[in-house]
């Protein structure tokens, strides 16, 4: 008795432990790898071409263009260099990435391109680099004191260097900017930009700032400038502020190309240089983009697993990994609900290939094909055979039935029917002789309980493997077989009433409940 309850104990822990290895497994490739739980999941991909193009004067000529980090909030995919002619390196430039484009000898107008891929993953944290020193900036009068009156205004109305900042540009968006600010606007019509005013007015009140470049992420857009946005570091984060509306946070669908004040774009050899930025997007699917981020990322759960074998291999897996679904119907129905089945996974068998043939011209031929079976089978018991030549005869008599068949409706125009070859020949003549043995032993309506349990079973598998949701969630994550497991072996604890021998034995029950 002791050695019975520590064997079910034991049994219990490991299937606790495997239906929660293959959820765990499962939600860890969803939340953190990124793999779709549900079908037909797709994900925006953008890519984003700078067209750097310049004056060559026929000399020596470089240029050298800014590129962008990898980021929280976004996965640079990939990306490409397009320079006849030209050599190109990748260069740190003080933390920042620069494509540096070199030749000996060029004239002319000259185009060189880089392309970007990337996917925008939102919810990452934000930048938490620390702010470098700087020196603060005095400007020449009148300015400096119109700057020093507008900065009391604003420190005033402001309780922190977020809410400072906000405050500075609403002033200058303001529809009647006061005195003060038409005063600091002049060093923008003599030629300073606004954002680098705005940089020295925060400056001037001892809070880090910075300019960072970014793009706005729009389908279709050419020859899309950069965009210069301003970030104010808090004490704790840098906050994003947009100069022009005097709006903070990260703007929807805006990407971060450059951080600090450092030229994007510089030329040796040339002149009248410019850069453009065109912009696209796509719809790809979700699981595609896991598995390539997983894969550079060397996701040990991803390089060990059937995503690292050829494509034929894995083309196989997609359809072997659905048995075992129709394994737990064939269980549930065995052990809980109590049908007779003709072979214990039989069914599971007939519904892979109902797969290939669809339910209704599968449920036809296999009917017709043993039906036929059943009868040159009968003729052939007459004849005394001996077991083995009696089954190899039925083999043949099954190939050649399936050829007439698939001959015949390729004649009549019926291509359901040649999906025939999808029903394993074995398989068949093993039905055939089984329902035959059956037939003698027990009589035909056993045969009709048992045949047709197999197809009720079947086609419940059949329904279930050949749903959307079901197939990529076992080939996505194949890490579930192990809650399957775990399930089958709870379902071999089960030792009470099947529901139909509840419904055999109800009128003993209802008998005993009748007054005596």
């Amino acid at each position: 008795m002791r050695e019975t309850m520590k064997g079910r104990f034991q049994l219990g822990v490991m299937i606790t432990l495997l239906i929660l290895a293959g959820l765990g497994l499962t939600l860890y490739k969803h939340f953190v790898l990124g793999f779709p739980l549900l079908g037909k999941d797709t994900s925006t991909v953008w890519s984003i071409e700078a067209w750097v193009s310049f004056k060559a004067q026929g000399g020596t000529a470089q240029a050298s263009l800014t590129l962008p980090d990898q980021q929280s909030d976004v996965w640079i995919m990939d990306e490409s260099f397009a320079s006849p002619g030209y050599g190109i390196n990748q260069i740190n430039d003080g933390g920042q990435r620069r494509a540096v484009w070199s030749i000996r000898k060029a004239n002319g107008r000259q185009d060189l391109f880089y392309k970007v891929r990337l996917r925008q993953q939102p919810g990452g944290p934000t930048v938490n680099d620390q702010p470098e020193p700087f020196i603060t900036p005095v400007l020449p009068e009148p300015y400096q004191t119109a700057a020093q009156s507008l900065l009391n205004t604003v420190t005033e109305g402001s309780a922190d260097a977020s809410s400072f900042a906000g405050t500075l540009l609403s002033h200058f968006n303001a529809s009647k900017p006061d005195q003060n600010v038409n005063m600091l606007l002049g060093m923008v019509e003599e030629g300073v930009k606004a954002p680098d005013l705005l940089i020295n007015l925060l400056h001037m009140a001892n809070i880090p700032a910075r300019i960072v470049r970014g793009l706005q992420l729009e389908d279709g857009r050419r020859r899309q400038p950069i965009v210069d946005m301003i970030e104010v570091y808090d004490g704790e984060n840098w906050q994003l502020f947009d100069p022009r509306t005097g709006q903070s946070g990260n703007a929807e669908n805006f990407f971060l190309w450059q951080r600090g004040a450092k030229s994007l774009l510089d030329v040796m050899g040339g002149i009248n240089s410019d850069v453009n930025f065109s912009i696209i997007s796509q719809q790809i699917p979700t699981r595609e983009l896991a598995l390539t981020q997983a894969t550079q990322e060397q996701a040990a759960l991803i390089d060990f697993s059937i995503y690292a074998l050829p494509l034929e291999a894995q083309n196989a897996f997609k359809i072997i990994l659905l048995i075992p679904i129709g394994v737990l119907v064939v269980l549930f129905m065995r052990i809980i609900v109590g049908l007779r089945t003709s072979g214990t996974f039989m069914p599971v068998l007939i519904a892979m290939a109902f797969l290939q043939t669809q339910l209704l011209p599968g449920l036809v031929i296999f009917i017709s094909l043993v039906s036929i079976g059943l009868w040159i089978r009968s003729f052939l018991s007459q004849q005394n055979m001996l077991l083995v030549a009696r089954l190899g005869a039925v083999i043949i008599v099954v190939i050649l039935l399936m050829a007439a068949m698939s001959i015949l409706s390729w004649k009549l125009g019926i291509t359901q029917a040649l999906t025939v070859t999808f029903f394993p020949m074995i398989i068949l003549a093993w039905t055939i002789e089984r329902m035959s043995i059956l037939w003698e032993e027990e009589g035909p309506g056993d045969v009709l309980k048992e045949g047709g349990g197999s197809l009720l079973v079947a086609t419940l598998s059949y329904l279930l493997m050949s749903s959307r949701i079901v197939e990529q969630l076992t080939f996505n994550f194949p890490e579930l077989m192990l809650t399957l497991l775990g399930i089958v072996l709870l379902l071999g604890q089960y030792t009470g009433y099947r529901l139909l021998e509840l419904k055999r034995f109800y009128p003993l029950v209802r008998a005993a409940r009748q007054p005596r």
